[in-house]
């Protein structure tokens, strides 16, 4: 695919052939194999994952409570069989009846694995975006990366909180309009539900691609880019729930039937995101200066 810098303003018009430009350079990516990666190592962080997020979300709003908002939302996209086999897998890891060494272990086992997802993510993403990290940067690099994937588990975090308490209000002011406008009910609390979605979403895909990669990429361009992406994740979380409650493909597969449905859903994930990305990267490179390789790592990035 030929980059064009700086060719144009966008316009309506040039999406169709911003679309295919995107789809080629997304299909020359490997995304599958990018995607199969980054599932095998999500499967493997879930557990540390989990752990961390409901601790740090239920000292705000109650672990019990989070954890069951986190079992209703597993169950909708991947059933029941697997929200149930993920609360189990939780509860072993967070068995107290550890002496104090293996805690400490424990805690840095969890903290690295929960972060390896993020780190292979960012490995995926500098590949669609055709970074190439300085290799003389060693272990410092290594451990910034793992220090910037733990920063997101704090961030999907505090996403996550925040939605708790928007939802929590919403369930509220929708009792109130019930009352009112009992007929227009469904249709709010569908546009607003789905409003908030690609709102907490968008913000997290932009927050990934402006940081999470080891490049230098405008926010104008991240915004397009992650509200692109979010309403193609939205769409694509409501049709793999209702192809996993129709076909269940981890059926076949016994007792591994749940790992079979996460490396699935993340897969299928992350070939959105990795769209996503590629469409980010084709608009830059389009219409903004590009996407161009850190020289040092750091969180601030550029302030253009």
């Amino acid at each position: 695919m030929t980059a064009h810098t700086n060719a144009h303003t966008f316009k309506i018009k040039h999406l169709p052939s911003l679309i295919v430009d995107t789809y080629k350079a997304w299909d020359a990516s490997d995304p599958f194999r990018l995607s199969a990666v980054v599932a095998y190592y999500a499967v493997l962080s879930l557990p540390g994952l989990l752990v961390i997020i409901i601790n740090l979300v239920g000292a705000f709003w109650g672990v019990e409570i989070v954890q069951g908002q986190l079992t209703n939302e597993i169950s909708g996209a991947l059933g029941n069989d697997a929200a149930d086999a993920i609360q189990v897998m939780i509860s072993e890891t967070q068995n107290e009846n550890k002496n104090f060494m293996a805690t400490i272990l424990g805690i840095g086992v969890l903290l690295f694995a929960a972060t390896g997802v993020f780190y292979h993510l960012q490995l995926s993403l500098n590949e669609i975006w055709q970074i190439k990290p300085n290799p003389k940067s060693g272990w410092k690099k290594l451990f910034f990366d793992r220090a910037r994937s733990f920063a997101f588990i704090l961030v999907i975090g505090f996403l996550l909180l925040v939605s708790f308490i928007v939802t929590t209000a919403i369930t509220t002011l929708n009792e109130y309009v019930r009352s009112i406008l009992p007929d227009f009910i469904i249709y709010i609390a569908f546009i607003l539900d789905f409003a908030i979605s690609i709102g907490i979403i968008t913000v997290l895909f932009a927050l990934i691609f402006r940081y999470l990669p080891d490049a230098k990429i405008r926010w104008k361009t991240v915004w397009i880019g992650a509200l692109i992406t979010s309403i193609l994740f939205v769409l694509g979380k409501f049709l793999l729930g209702l192809y996993f409650a129709e076909a269940n493909p981890g059926s076949t597969y016994g007792a591994a039937g749940t790992i079979v449905l996460i490396l699935l859903w993340v897969s299928y994930s992350c070939l959105i995101l990795f769209f996503g990305a590629q469409f980010t990267w084709v608009y830059a490179n389009r219409y903004g200066l590009g996407v161009q390789p850190q020289s040092t790592p750091s969180i601030a990035g550029d302030k253009k």
